[in-house]
């Protein structure tokens, strides 16, 4: 009653405010009760009995390392995670309900302990666990890293969402590792138009795959990911850029698409059998031992040390089929990211096509090690242009930047013979000529002198009979 009144004697609006702040709490109380009622239709009773512990604010374990492990979970989170319909036991089976939280069970770290979880994930999902065990992320916790990322680093199994839930591109897990290239991505043309438009734009796995990531470097993946979005780049370069299949064969896209960026020659080993880049062998390092045998003062291989190398690499391989194959690529991960719109991407064939031009002053070798990871070494820039190199980085040429001086000289040396020699054959016709024509002249002559001659010796004998 009296609040009625209370009411009737505010103002309309302090009645309006009254009215929205009790709606708002009716609401939230609503939501509780909703999310309440929802987990005691979802959830079994086992799984109850465990959040009823579990979401507890501030629960947590100490660790022998010095660390604490958070235990709390969200009631609410859980029941509109994708887990929902998994049991707690379905994924903790090691612990027996029984002595849980009675009997004490020491934890080495919080690295360990996702470690041992990770086979939980594999009964369910053993596609995608296929997937990351063959990914550059799990090579590196083969070779013991303790930074790569384990499942539970990407996908909180207690809040896990549906992927078709859009998040803010600051939630995506990758940048909790990869910082500076994200930060980079995030202002680069996707990232803007990811923020503008949402999941129309690409973000991480869009192009590195989810769980198959592979290292950037190997293959064309990530040029066929481009290619994937921008269906129809092939024809729109073809209207203005010449040899386009050419120049899409031998040049990154973000070596034109991002025009602030330094760029290089990575002279990539390459298989011309299995028709794919050189990777080394688990367990049997090559490339490191073998350049640095070519390289003996750390200047960069020249020549003479590539050529010995590429032999090298043949007689290991025993099949005669590895060749380098150059291509013209931006000189890290973080200038990929800084990708621009396109009426911004380079267009100028001079950049490249002039002497002395900057992308050529940079070159390194390339061959894909056992984890997919990029393995370089430094190559002095002059094999470019020298006519030994020829055969080593025969798939590697731009005209006009490139140029092999040698050749030029060699080039302008057959063009005068080649025209030398039909004027040298002109001119020693026309001379030999007249000489020709002076000698039959000569022999006309003492022909017809000899026959003069016998005339007038055939006559004398005739006189003398007629006396």
């Amino acid at each position: 009653m009296s609040g009625s009144c209370t009411i009737g004697k505010m103002s309309p609006w302090s009645r309006q405010i009254g009215i929205f702040i009790l709606a708002a709490v009716a609401l939230v109380l609503s939501m509780v009760g909703n999310t309440a009622r929802a987990a005691d239709k979802e959830l079994s009773k086992e799984d109850r009995a465990c959040l009823s512990c579990h979401d507890k604010e501030g629960l947590s374990k100490p660790l022998e390392n010095g660390d604490t492990l958070a235990l709390q979970i969200s009631t609410a989170g859980f029941v509109e995670s994708m887990h929902l319909g998994t049991s707690c036991e379905d994924c903790h089976s090691d612990l027996d309900a029984k002595t849980h939280g009675k009997v004490k069970h020491s934890i080495k770290s919080k690295r360990e302990f996702s470690l041992s979880m990770r086979e939980s994930c594999r009964t369910c999902h053993k596609k995608r666990f296929t997937e990351y065990e063959d990914s550059v992320h799990a090579a590196l916790i083969k070779e013991g890293s303790t930074k790569a990322p384990l499942c539970s680093d990407c996908h909180n199994p207690h809040t896990v969402r549906s992927v078709k839930i859009e998040q803010p591109i600051e939630q995506t897990p990758c940048a909790r590792c990869h910082k500076d290239i994200f930060n980079a991505y995030s202002v680069d043309v996707h990232g803007k138009e990811r923020i503008a438009k949402g999941a129309s734009a690409p973000l991480c796995a869009n192009c590195h795959q989810a769980h198959a990531v592979k290292a950037a470097s190997l293959g064309d993946s990530v040029k066929n990911a481009c290619l994937v979005c921008h269906k129809n780049t092939f024809e729109m370069h073809s209207d203005w850029l010449p040899n386009t299949a050419l120049h899409f064969e031998a040049i990154s896209c973000p070596a034109c698409h991002a025009p602030n960026a330094q760029r290089r020659v990575n002279l990539r080993l390459y298989d011309g059998t299995l028709k794919r880049q050189v990777s080394e062998k688990m367990g049997v390092p090559q490339f490191d031992r073998l350049t640095d045998a070519a390289d003996t003062h750390d200047m960069g291989l020249d020549e003479r040390a590539l050529w010995s190398l590429l032999k090298e690499f043949n007689h290991e391989a025993n099949n005669g089929r590895t060749v380098l194959r150059g291509r013209l690529e931006v000189r890290s991960g973080l200038e990929a990211h800084q990708l621009s719109e396109k009426s911004k991407a380079l267009k100028d064939c001079n950049v490249c096509h002039k002497q002395g031009a900057a992308p050529f002053q940079s070159v390194t070798l390339t061959i894909a090690g056992s984890d997919g990871r990029p393995l370089h070494h430094g190559v002095q820039k002059d094999v470019l242009n020298s006519l030994t190199s020829m055969e080593s980085v025969s798939g590697f040429y731009a005209i006009g930047s490139t140029r092999i001086k040698l050749l030029d000289t060699l080039l302008v040396l057959v063009l005068l013979g080649a025209i030398s020699v039909p004027l040298g054959h002109m001119a020693i016709t026309r001379i030999f000529r007249g000489l020709r024509e002076k000698l039959e002249a000569e022999r006309a002559a003492a022909a017809i002198q000899s026959t003069s001659q016998n005339s007038a010796g055939a006559m004398s004998p005739h006189d003398d009979a007629s006396k």
